[in-house]
């Protein structure tokens, strides 16, 4: 392209660039129509990613830039709105635009999840979208192994512990992603219930762990006791409900098990201290002192 006609084409651009954000600032200083209750007043002018992809020649990044401003400025205008109509309808498709555009612009993926999965009023409480907005990014960007990882929080936020340890354990297996994912799918699948395949996890991290990571293969032991503190506890717990049956009444101690024949002896945890009764409802717990505490279904993870 000659050097007069690639200015004209920059001059160009700009001259739309700045219309469509002069047309835009005028809108919003205009006073709010009046909308059908449900609907919501917001606009935007190109939706399609293909549309705009093609429109943008060479300043798809400059674009993508504006399109997560206008993302940030339509988010915060929301949250921070007293109209209970207020409505996030294009916060996915400003992200769904900026991401399309630019596919590395990682910050928009990460940060735009968290902002679609803030529940109501704080966010539009979607959780799904948040999902499809960082497998975007993680089919643009297939060694980005944190990607994985925000998804699995996101399903662990919804109580799908499944889901999120399998996210995970993908994370995991990505290419140069950090070694405690492996410990934080384990944790994460004693929380959903599923202790054998904990049990495997933590026992091939403490068998793997070099020399160099004695505090890898000391945590991995100290979580294999708490699986076993946890099959403990529930089976105590089982023959209190037997007791209860039997008597209509709480054990009050465990010595009362074991006069009724129900025990041998007084239980003790995988680390040898005794276990605790309660009188009123009959929980069995570890010693408050016990380093096993808290147990893994007491326990939240941290992004």
């Amino acid at each position: 392209m000659p050097p007069r006609t690639t200015w004209v084409s920059a001059v160009a651009i700009g001259l739309l660039l700045t219309a469509v954000v002069g047309l835009q600032a005028a809108r919003e200083h205009l006073p709010p129509r009046t909308m059908p209750a449900g609907v919501s007043g917001n606009l935007l002018y190109v939706r399609s990613p293909e549309v705009m992809s093609r429109a943008a020649l060479s300043y798809r990044l400059l674009l993508a830039d504006a399109y997560w401003i206008r993302a940030l400025q339509h988010f915060g205008r929301a949250r921070q709105s007293h109209d209970a109509g207020q409505h996030y309808d294009l916060l996915y498709p400003l992200l769904d635009l900026t991401t399309s555009l630019d596919p590395k612009f990682n910050v928009a993926y990460r940060f735009g999840s968290i902002f679609l999965t803030e529940p109501p009023p704080g966010g539009p409480g979607r959780p799904d979208l948040a999902i499809a907005l960082l497998k975007k990014g993680l089919a643009a960007q297939p060694r980005r192994w944190e990607f994985a990882q925000d998804i699995g929080f996101v399903y662990y936020r919804q109580r799908d512990y499944a889901a999120a340890a399998d996210w995970f354990g993908r994370a995991a297996a990505i290419p140069d992603a950090p070694a405690w994912l492996q410990p934080l799918e384990a944790v994460t699948r004693t929380r959903g219930g599923d202790r054998a395949t904990a049990r495997r996890l933590w026992s091939e991290l403490m068998k793997g762990a070099g020399a160099e990571d004695e505090w890898l293969r000391n945590e991995s032991a100290r979580r294999l006791r708490q699986l076993e503190a946890l099959d403990s506890i529930d089976a105590y717990s089982r023959v209190v409900a037997a007791y209860r049956q039997r008597t209509g009444s709480q054990p009050r101690t465990w010595a009362d098990l074991i006069g009724a024949g129900y025990l041998r002896s007084i239980p003790l945890d995988p680390d040898g201290r005794v276990m605790q009764l309660n009188p009123y409802w009959g929980l069995v717990t570890l010693d408050p002192q016990s380093p096993l505490n808290p147990l893994p279904t007491d326990e939240e993870p941290t992004p």
